[in-house]
């Protein structure tokens, strides 16, 4: 069994002993420490947290413990059941909420749950927040308040609310879309998604939604993560050429994948490209994403006249530079496209309506869109070291190394080489370094990554 608590919130695996899976008694310890560290940061006067969650098997059970143990320490829980992750975010400012707590392990199997923990603003609490959780859960440093000042239960959905937001958007182009007339499939693999994007399609004026998986059951018919290996069963549908793009989200509805009417993935990377080439045509500016993505986004943003800029891996460290650089849109390269004018949080629903708009406006076929953009081929390869072996020293060698090259050090080590790069990043739970290497083939992008890893086995 596994358990793995990080500055984010505690994700694990339902079962097996207190402190070796997502236990009951470890639900209640995170969620008492989450609470008292909003009570005592939060600037919003409010006594209401928002819990959502997604639909996995253990969902209803840790629901009740989260909901319970809220109104233990004296919240009001606004409980709005089975929600997205952007929906649970939104929800949050749209209450006046101080907190925030969305139950997913996003794309882990069904057998993993997970505490997301928000602040007021319904965004990933910062590093200093996340460790004082981790902090006050470790020592039970946490008292309940007494019977009359227990909260209280308040029931809500927030479907409705968030797809009305999502129309709102003024690069939303409800018109467009319903003049394209697009036949669209879902693969939205037993989760909540199920529940929100038919309702999100219909109300953009797509009239013909085929959904695989789309009953929210929480026993996922495939791997939930939205890559090509998983994803055999709506490529085959698309490949009968009856429909003209597809979309595909994990079990939380933040990241999304395109398939092109054809049946090809239109790659997990380009998704935020895509959705960034079509804001930036309306309202040129500046663009994030974090270190291993695709340097396709730089390009479209400098050939719009932006600025682009790097984050360190993880959604709250790309929010955080995308503040600081007044970015107008940004997120991650695995189908996460943040964008400010609706919140900064990842939103698949934002990404299918910003890129249906931009499919309408351009006129052509997913794959003749997917042609328009540099074409870049990114290598994903580990390597594994024995517990004894000095991860950071190995690093540091390999950037002195490549001393000569543009190197960039705030996340692990990324080298950039003019014409492809290579992102070498420690894990956190394990001896291993992940590497990432992008260049404009396959095989030179294995090449590179095959380098440094033989460059690693040298020093070590």
């Amino acid at each position: 069994m596994t358990l793995i608590k990080s500055i984010s919130g505690i994700r694990g695996t339902i079962g097996g002993p207190v402190g070796d899976g997502l236990s009951p008694v470890d639900v209640v310890k995170f969620t008492s420490a989450y609470a008292k560290i909003i009570r005592k940061s939060s600037t919003i006067k409010t006594n209401k947290i928002v819990v959502g969650r997604d639909a996995r098997l253990s969902g209803q059970m840790v629901e009740k413990l989260v909901v319970g143990t809220l109104m233990g320490m004296g919240f009001d829980v606004v409980n709005i059941g089975l929600a997205s992750t952007p929906t649970t975010e939104l929800a949050v400012t749209m209450e006046g909420a101080c907190g925030g707590i969305i139950l997913t392990a996003s794309h882990n199997p069904k057998q993993w749950n997970a505490l997301k923990l928000l602040n007021e603003k319904g965004e990933f609490l910062n590093k200093e927040e996340g460790e004082e959780v981790l902090a006050l859960a470790e020592n039970d440093d946490y008292e309940y308040v007494e019977v009359t000042e227990l909260g209280k239960e308040i029931k809500k959905d927030y479907t409705d609310k968030h797809i009305e937001a999502v129309l709102g958007l003024k690069l939303v182009d409800i018109e467009a879309i319903k003049k394209a007339n697009f036949k669209v499939a879902l693969d939205c693999v037993n989760s909540v998604g199920g529940i929100i994007l038919p309702k999100l399609l219909n109300a953009l004026g797509v009239n013909t939604v085929t959904s695989l998986y789309g009953e929210p059951t929480g026993d996922f018919q495939h791997n939930p993560e939205p890559l090509e290996k998983n994803l055999q069963d709506i490529m085959s549908l698309m490949a009968k050429g009856e429909n003209d793009v597809a979309f595909v989200v994990d079990p939380d509805v933040d990241r999304l994948a395109i398939i092109c009417e054809n049946g090809e993935m239109f790659g997990e990377e380009y998704t935020l490209v895509s959705v960034a080439d079509y804001v930036l045509s309306h309202t040129p500016g500046n663009t994030v994403s974090n270190l291993s993505s695709t340097r396709a986004l730089s390009d479209v943003t400098r050939a719009h006249g932006g600025n682009y800029e790097a984050a360190a891996v993880g959604e709250v460290n790309v929010v955080t530079k995308m503040k600081a650089t007044n970015a107008i849109i940004g997120g991650e390269g695995n189908g996460g496209v943040i964008y400010p004018e609706s919140h900064y949080g990842r939103d698949a629903l934002v990404g299918i309506a910003l890129f249906l708009s931009h499919l309408a406006h351009k006129n052509m076929k997913v794959s003749e869109l997917r042609k328009t953009y540099p074409a870049y081929f990114i290598s994903k390869q580990k390597i594994e070291l024995s517990p004894a072996i000095d991860v950071d020293a190995i690093l540091k060698q390999v950037e002195e190394k490549f001393a000569s090259e543009k190197v960039n050090t705030i996340d692990g080590v990324k080298i950039d080489f003019p014409e492809k790069w290579v992102h070498l990043r420690k894990s956190n739970t394990e001896p291993i370094i992940r590497i990432y290497s992008e260049a404009k083939s396959m095989e030179e992008a294995d090449e590179l990554g095959q380098e440094i890893i033989n460059i690693i086995e040298q020093l070590g």
